[in-house]
C-alpha cells in the first residue's frame, strides 16, 4: 500500500439492504471469500450492522451487512430496522438486494420509503440476487417488476449463492467508490471480535435445525470464551428461549436436538477460527425477551428496544 495518493486509492462504504432472506449476507461472505456473517435459510438471521471488509491493491470497501428490512411485531424488529436506516444513511453506495426468483413484496415497497425519507441519496444499484433460481423468461420479469419500485435504478443480476455475476458486482462498487486512503488495515476483514462471531454461528446452526415456530424466539450470549494456546478455545455460551415448552425443543430427547445444534456451530466456528473448539452448550427461559429493553441491551444489542 506505498503511494497510495499516487495510485488514487478508493474506499468507503456499501451498506447491503434488503428485505430478510434475500442473501445479503451470503454476497458479503462471498465477496470476501471467508465467512465472516451467519447464513441460514430462515429470514432475519442478521439482527446487527456488522462489517466486512474487502481490500485489494487500489481500493477498499467496506460492506455493511443489516438486519433485513421488514414489518416488525417486537421491540427487536423495531430496533433491527432502525440499524438498517443507519447503515443507509452511513453509506457510500447502497446495494439493495432482492429476490429474483420471487415477485417484490410488500417489505421491498417498505426499502423504497426508507430510500426516499433520506436527506441525500447516494448511488443506488439493485442487485437482483437467486439468478440460479429462475429463467431468463422470468428474469426479464423480475426486473420490470423490482425496477417499477424504484424507476431508472442501475440493476445488476448475481447469484451469491454460486457465484455468478459476483465479481462483476465488485468491479462495479469498486469504481464507484470515493478515492481516499484506507479505513482499516488490510488484513482486517470485519469488525467484530471471535467472541461475537461465535455467538452468531451457534444461533445460525439452532436456526437450521429448529421448527419454525422456534428460531426467532432465540438469542444466543456467549458466556466464556477461553484461548487455550495450541490445543484451541473452550467456549461456554447460553442459548435463551422465550417459554418453556421452547427449551425442551432446543434440548430435545435426550439432549439430541442441543448436540445437533452444538456439533453444527463447533464445526462453523473451527472453520472461521482455524482452531479446534471445545463448545458446551446450555438453555434458559427469558420470557418475551424479544420485546425486554433491558434484555436486548445485556444481551449486547445496544439500544434496540428504545429504537
Amino acid at each position: 500500500m506505498n503511494d497510495i495518493k499516487d495510485t488514487k486509492f478508493r474506499s468507503g462504504y456499501a451498506a447491503v439492504v434488503g428485505r430478510p432472506n434475500v442473501g445479503k449476507s451470503t454476497l458479503i461472505n462471498t465477496l470476501l471469500g471467508q465467512k465472516i456473517a451467519a447464513v441460514s435459510s430462515k429470514p432475519q438471521t442478521t439482527r446487527l450492522k456488522q462489517l466486512g471488509i474487502l481490500t485489494g491493491d487500489d481500493f477498499q470497501i467496506i460492506f455493511i451487512d443489516t438486519p433485513g428490512i421488514h414489518l416488525p411485531r417486537y421491540a427487536l424488529g423495531t430496533g433491527m430496522n432502525a440499524l438498517a436506516q443507519e447503515a443507509l444513511m452511513e453509506a457510500d453506495i447502497i446495494l439493495w438486494l432482492v429476490d429474483a426468483s420471487a415477485p417484490p413484496h410488500a417489505e421491498d415497497s417498505l426499502i423504497t420509503q426508507k430510500l426516499a425519507a433520506l436527506p441525500a441519496l447516494p448511488t443506488v444499484i439493485q442487485v437482483l440476487n437467486k439468478v440460479d433460481l429462475t429463467n431468463s423468461e422470468i428474469l426479464e420479469l423480475r426486473k420490470k417488476e423490482y425496477e417499477a419500485l424504484y424507476p431508472k435504478v442501475e440493476q445488476i443480476t448475481i447469484s451469491a449463492k454460486v457465484g455468478t455475476g459476483v465479481e462483476e458486482l465488485k468491479e462495479i462498487i469498486r469504481g464507484r467508490m470515493p478515492e481516499g486512503d484506507p479505513l482499516f488495515p488490510s488484513d482486517q476483514v470485519t469488525d467484530y471480535y471471535e467472541r461475537e462471531i461465535a455467538a452468531d454461528l451457534i444461533r445460525e446452526a439452532a436456526l437450521e435445525h429448529l421448527r419454525d415456530e422456534v428460531p426467532h424466539a432465540i438469542a444466543v450470549r456467549v458466556d466464556d470464551y477461553q484461548e487455550r494456546g495450541d490445543t484451541g478455545a473452550r467456549i461456554t455460551a447460553t442459548i435463551f428461549v422465550e417459554k418453556d415448552s421452547q427449551k425442551g425443543i432446543v434440548i430435545g430427547k435426550g439432549a439430541e436436538m442441543l448436540k445437533a445444534i452444538g456439533s453444527g456451530a463447533r464445526l462453523a466456528i473451527e472453520a472461521m477460527s482455524g482452531r479446534k473448539v471445545y463448545l458446551e452448550l446450555r438453555v434458559k427461559v427469558n420470557k418475551n425477551w424479544r420485546s425486554n429493553p433491558d434484555f436486548l441491551r445485556q444481551m449486547g444489542y445496544e439500544d434496540l428496544g428504545d429504537k
